[in-house]
Parts: structure tokens; sequence; C-alpha cells
């Protein structure tokens, strides 16, 4: 399971790197006027990659207990291990909204994803509206930077384990009715992809609930800072994201504030895929 997220856009200064260090790969294909053609491919595997963590049984009662904060660190961990080997697709709906508010210009994208394990994502643009720059310039740009960044770059170094961040425990709170851990996170190098700020894990599971914070290295010198805050959904026993806001505070068009939200996850497991199978 990747730290999806955050998604960050700004027309074409290097924005989408960073979206593309949180988030999954996009395959994108349109054929109409409004929508021009546009095919992208990622050949590497969406994994954490976490830290190797002894393994912790996760079986308990309907109702759980709060975990101390280092168990769900743990819990959390050990999860992203399962969902790497255990999901072998899924399919869900994206809607991407892109708007500069200086310049009063919106765009908006619906696509459908679909994701085989171990490295074929891929979407096809159902909706596009908007003003066409910044459908073409933002949005687009988004889909494309985010699938270069997967070519290229080790996802082991923007995971959220602790080679890559210090965690710091700081409170509880309640988040949509469930009781959760609040932890400060700070990146131990000031690399592209990683940010500070706070994570959020169910205190009963481990479960990653949100991510927010800042980054802490623009990906252009046209970016001052770019915020997040991300949202995620527990499907069939995966976590998936479910929102992201982000507002970027840029040198050339101001402020950029993109939301993504996904929704009608379709998870199958590699012990369901291979049911599936007839036998021979």
């Amino acid at each position: 399971m990747r730290h999806f997220s955050l998604a960050i856009l700004v027309v074409g200064l290097g924005w989408s790197s960073f979206v593309a260090a949180q988030n999954t790969a996009l395959v994108a294909s349109a054929a109409s006027a409004d929508n021009p053609p546009l095919t992208l491919f990622s050949d590497r595997p969406l994994s954490l990659a976490p830290a190797a963590i002894p393994a912790t049984p996760l079986t308990a009662p309907a109702v759980l207990p709060s975990m101390w904060s280092e168990l769900a660190l743990r819990a959390y961990w050990q999860r992203a291990q399962e969902q790497d080997r255990n999901l072998a697709s899924y399919s869900a709906t994206t809607v991407i909204r892109a708007e500069l508010p200086a310049t009063s210009q919106y765009g908006e994208y619906e696509l459908r994803r679909d994701y085989s394990a171990p490295r074929t994502l891929g979407f096809k643009v159902f909706r596009s509206v908007g003003d066409s720059f910044v459908r073409s310039k933002v949005i687009a740009r988004l889909l494309q930077s985010e699938v270069d960044h997967v070519k290229k770059d080790d996802p082991a170094l923007t995971s959220l384990t602790p080679a890559n961040y210090k965690f710091s425990p700081k409170s509880t709170t309640s988040l949509g009715g469930r009781p959760v851990l609040v932890f400060q996170v700070k990146p131990r190098a000031k690399r592209l992809g990683l940010f500070k700020g706070h994570i959020y894990l169910d205190a009963r599971t481990g479960t990653l609930v949100r991510s927010e914070g800042s980054i802490v290295k623009s990906p252009s010198l046209f970016i001052k800072s770019i915020h997040f805050v991300q949202d995620y959904v527990d499907i069939a026993g995966f976590t998936f994201p479910s929102h992201i806001h982000s507002e970027a505070n840029t040198r050339v068009v101001g402020s950029a504030v993109v939301d993504i939200y996904d929704q009608d996850y379709q998870p199958v497991s590699f012990g369901t895929a291979a049911a599936d199978v007839p036998a021979l």
C-alpha cells in the first residue's frame, strides 16, 4: 500500500512530482475534441515497501481496545506490508478538480482507474469540463508527471516508514466518529516527496485515517509552498485514499487549489483472484 497522495498541481512547474511521490501512477486515454488523446504508461510496482516489522496478530473482538502509540504504528506498517502482498487489483472512480482563484479558471476530469499488481495501473477519462488551459496544462500534466515519477523513482524513498520519518505521538481525537491517535511526522532528509505534518491512525486497528502537512522541498523555484490534507477509507480490508485537498502558493499564477475524490473502489485480493480461475 502506498501512501497515496498528495494531489498538488501547478501549471507545468514541477508541482506534480510531489503528487507522484505520494499517489499511484495513472494511465489516461480520451478521444474527442474536448478531451485530446492522452496515453500514459507505468512499469514500476506500486509499493509502500515499509521496513520489516515482526508479525503482530490483528485478530480481536468486535469492539477493540485502543492501542498504545507504538503498537498502532507497528500495526499500520504491518497492514501496509499485507496490502502490498494481498492486493491483486482494484478499480475506482476518480474526480479531479483544479482551480486558479486569481484568474477564476477551473477544470475538472472524471475518470476510471484500473490497477493490476504488481505494476499495471491505467485510467480512462469519461468527462472533461471547464477551462482548457487548466485541463491540459494542470490536470493532464499532473497525470503524466505521476507516471513519469513512478517509472524512475524509488517509492521506498517517500513511504511512511522509520527510514524516512521520525514519528512522535501527540494526542488523541476523533475523526468521523473514529478514535484516532495523532502523530507528528518529521522527515529525516529534505527530499522531494517528503512532508512534515501529522498522520492520524485508528486507535483500535492502526489504519491510516488522515495525513496532512506541507512539503519540505519545493519541486520548483516557482512554487513557494504546498499544503495538503488527505483522507483515507477502508474497503474490504484494504486502505485507499478517498479525498485530498491541496493548495499551492506559486510565483506565477498565485494560489492553485486541487481536490481529488476517489470512490467506488472494487478491490480484489490474490486469494479471490485465484479462486476465480477455473481448474484445468
